[in-house]
């Protein structure tokens, strides 16, 4: 199947009523055991590199182009996603190095500036035939600027979404970024009235703090897009300490694997 847009894979699980795996991409090990995660459970999923992992790495040009080429040797559709870009200029790169959709984060502006800021990401952006992701309603425990007790209001999405023409919308219910522990107790009711009320698939970030139970109930309400870093983090996090070599090809394949098994776990969670 290969490198897929994640457009396509967002519209297949939303026909068929299913959820889709957005994994973070740190390192390349990361980025290979998504692919095997979604090979072995035979399912679509999509590799996201934020603009953290940008500055972590020094620039965008070398990680994206190694996801780019793990999700082109897939055999299950695999898309290759920008997520939480704050700065234009990042999101124009990302189109230029062949990254099919980008995450455009304004929410930190004030209503009106953030459609500003997103409708001309989207311009840009569906020039190229690039799909675009966005956020209305701050998710919790993002860097300061998310109250964790935020929650979008769905009129108020409707009107964002029909002012910036964005493709899918991050959305507010009771999630937090970076999340140690998987209690969070998301709005079931608000996540049907914002299926209801939007043209456009749902987005739930602060997924790994979400428990197993809490992620399937946010499927069948409506969440399409599932973003998952965290959770991945301390997978590959513990199989590292759990490993004494010295070689680093020992203990990173070692939480390779631990990845890859989270990933098709997760996956088949998702999408049964």
């Amino acid at each position: 199947m290969s490198l897929t847009s994640t457009g396509e894979i967002v519209a297949d699980a939303a026909q068929a009523g299913a959820g889709v795996g957005a994994f973070n991409v740190i390192t390349l090990e990361h980025a290979e055991a998504i692919v095997h995660g979604a090979e072995t459970a035979g399912r679509a999923a999509i590799l996201q590199i934020s603009q953290n992992a940008v500055r972590y790495h020094g620039a965008l040009a070398p990680i994206a182009a190694a996801t780019l080429a793990v999700a082109r040797a897939a055999s299950v559709p695999a898309a290759v996603h920008l997520d939480h870009a704050t700065e234009p200029d990042l999101v124009r790169e990302a189109v230029s190095l062949g990254l099919g959709s980008v995450m455009f984060d304004a929410s930190a502006l004030g209503y009106e500036a953030n459609v500003a800021a997103t409708a001309a990401v989207v311009a840009h952006c569906h020039e190229a035939g690039v799909w675009v992701e966005a956020e209305l309603g701050e998710v919790g425990g993002k860097d300061g600027v998310h109250a964790p007790g935020a929650r979008t209001d769905p009129s108020e999405a409707l009107a964002y979404v029909r002012a910036t023409g964005v493709d899918a919308l991050a959305v507010a219910v009771g999630s937090s970024h970076a999340m140690l522990t998987r209690d969070a107790a998301l709005d079931f009711d608000l996540i049907a009235a914002l299926r209801a009320a939007l043209p456009v698939p749902l987005v739930l970030h602060g997924s790994s703090g979400v428990p197993d139970d809490g992620l399937r109930q946010a499927v069948e309400r409506g969440i399409v897009k599932v973003n998952i870093g965290t959770q991945l983090n301390k997978v590959f996090s513990a199989a590292v300490r759990a490993n004494e070599a010295v070689d680093p090809r020992k203990y990173l394949g070692a939480a390779r694997t631990a990845v890859a098994d989270e990933v098709a776990r997760l996956l088949t969670l998702l999408r049964p």
